[in-house]
């Protein structure tokens, strides 16, 4: 998986929050034969990373939700489970927790958002590809808007051990302008999110 050309690339998966738009249970609520979780584990296990860290939070259920995926699947092995206490404090939270848990030789991150079941397995090695190529960091984009997940390098994994708030890495994606890479996808996949029981219709 790692080399000169394929760096050790790894994933985060942010599933700490409370889905209150939803009304609770967002993550663990009935999709396709499983949770709605598992559409974003199956998208980050499919991308070129050596391991997964699913960050929970205010859902209990969630760690349930996969590990049972992880039976499955037979992918124990490249998932790991860990807990923020700090997730009331937002996306930010999750985030930091996910960064702080990566090995230290990792030459990037794949943030995956555990509502976006949704997401072409297709665009990952592209985004890695662009990463590789030397970019800050890479991110899809449908119809002229940006979508996820997004892959930082490298360089920029301390900047992320330092946000915070409910906007997640926002503002390390506005400091780099132009320098972000924007990969061109025609799947709609990259911009779906689940807020509601209705954006589970016909999904």
């Amino acid at each position: 998986m790692s080399g000169p050309e394929n760096p050790p690339f790894e994933a985060i998966l942010l599933a700490g929050g409370a889905g209150s738009r939803f009304g609770g249970g967002k993550l663990t609520a009935a999709w396709r034969g499983g949770a709605l979780i598992d559409g974003a584990l199956a998208a980050a296990l499919a991308a070129p990373v050596r391991s997964v860290t699913v960050v929970t939070g205010a859902d209990a259920g969630v760690e349930a939700a996969v590990l049972a995926f992880a039976a499955r699947t037979g992918e124990s092995t490249r998932l790991r489970i860990v807990h923020c206490a700090e997730h009331a404090e937002g996306m930010s939270a999750t985030l930091r927790t996910g960064v702080e848990r990566l090995p230290r030789d990792a030459a990037g991150a794949f943030v995956f958002l555990g509502d976006m079941p949704l997401i072409p397995p297709a665009i990952l090695p592209r985004l890695a590809a662009a990463v590789a190529a030397g970019a800050p960091a890479a991110a899809p984009c449908f119809d002229g808007e940006r979508g996820h997940p997004v892959l930082f390098s490298g360089p920029l994994l301390p900047q992320l051990r330092t946000v915070s708030g409910d906007q997640g890495a926002r503002d390390v994606l506005r400091s780099l302008g132009g320098d972000l890479a924007l990969v061109e996808t025609d799947d709609p996949g990259v911009l779906v999110d689940i807020d509601t029981p209705g954006d589970l219709a016909g999904r």
